[in-house]
C-alpha cells in the first residue's frame, strides 16, 4: 500500500497520528512524518486515518482494491 500526504494541505491536526501511530507521527508540533509504503496489515488503520483527516490531505493507493482510495 502506498500513502501520499499533501503536506501543503496538511494542518497538523494529527488525527492520522492517533488512528495509525505506526504509520504517522509528528515531529515537533507541526511537521508530519509518515511511511510512504505500508504493509497491508496497517490497511484498516490507514484508511480510517485518511477518512478522519479534516482537510483530506491523505491519499491511499491500495493494490488490488481498484485504484486510489481517499
Amino acid at each position: 500500500m502506498r500513502i501520499v500526504v499533501d503536506l501543503n494541505r496538511c494542518q497538523a491536526f494529527a488525527q492520522c497520528v492517533f488512528l495509525a501511530p505506526g504509520v504517522f507521527s509528528l515531529h515537533g508540533e507541526e511537521a508530519l512524518l509518515y511511511q510512504p509504503r505500508v504493509d497491508e496489515a496497517h490497511r484498516d488503520d490507514v484508511l480510517r486515518a485518511a477518512a478522519a483527516c479534516p482537510v483530506q490531505a491523505i491519499l491511499v493507493e491500495c493494490r488490488g482494491a481498484g485504484g486510489d482510495v481517499r
